[in-house]
C-alpha cells in the first residue's frame, strides 16, 4: 500500500464523511487520484464499511455490552478458525478477536438486558464443544471508543476568590 492510500485511510478514519474533494485538498493531490484510491481500497476490502461511532448512553434505546474471555480447544486442521466462525455468526456477537495470553478469544456481545446476554453465554456460547471456559465482563460505561472521547470534560465552575 502506498503512502497516499495510507493517508487517505487515516483521514477517513478520523471522519468518514470527508469527501474525496476535501481529502484531495488536504493531501494536495488530484481529486481523481483520491477517488481511484478509495475505489480500489473498497474493492480490495481494505475499506469494509463506513459507520458512525454512537454514544448509546445518549439514546433511550440503551444496549448492554459484555466482553467475554473464551478459552477453547483448537480443532484439528482448522485451529481456532472454525470455532471463531461459529461464534461470530451469532447475531448477538459484535466482535471476535484471537488473543494471546490466558484466554484464546475475546468476544464482544450486545443485548437488550443483562439477562439476555447471560442467556446467550449459558445457552449458546458455553455449550459449544470446543469451549472450555468463559469469563464475562459487563461494560458499565464507555469513556472513549475508537479514539473518540464521549463525555465533554466540564471546566472548573468555582468562583475565583482573591484576598
Amino acid at each position: 500500500m502506498n503512502e497516499m492510500k495510507f493517508k487517505v485511510l487515516e483521514l477517513l478514519k478520523e471522519d468518514a464523511r470527508r469527501s474525496p474533494e476535501l481529502i484531495a485538498t488536504m493531501l494536495d493531490k488530484p481529486q481523481e487520484e483520491v477517488e481511484q484510491a478509495i475505489a480500489e481500497m473498497e474493492q480490495d476490502h481494505v475499506i469494509v464499511k463506513y459507520a458512525p461511532v454512537i454514544n448509546w448512553s445518549k439514546v433511550d434505546d440503551q444496549k448492554v455490552t459484555a466482553l467475554i474471555e473464551v478459552q477453547i480447544t483448537p480443532e484439528r486442521g482448522r485451529g481456532f478458525e472454525g470455532i471463531a466462525e461459529r461464534i461470530y455468526l451469532y447475531p448477538e456477537v459484535k466482535t471476535v478477536y484471537l488473543m494471546s495470553g490466558a484466554y484464546d478469544l475475546l468476544v464482544e456481545v450486545e443485548g437488550r438486558t443483562l439477562n439476555e446476554v447471560a442467556s446467550f453465554v449459558s445457552s449458546k456460547l458455553s455449550t459449544i464443544d470446543s469451549v472450555l471456559s468463559t469469563k464475562t465482563f459487563f461494560i458499565l460505561k464507555k469513556y472513549k471508543q475508537d479514539g473518540i472521547i464521549f463525555e465533554e470534560k466540564e471546566g472548573d465552575q468555582r468562583l475565583l476568590v482573591t484576598p
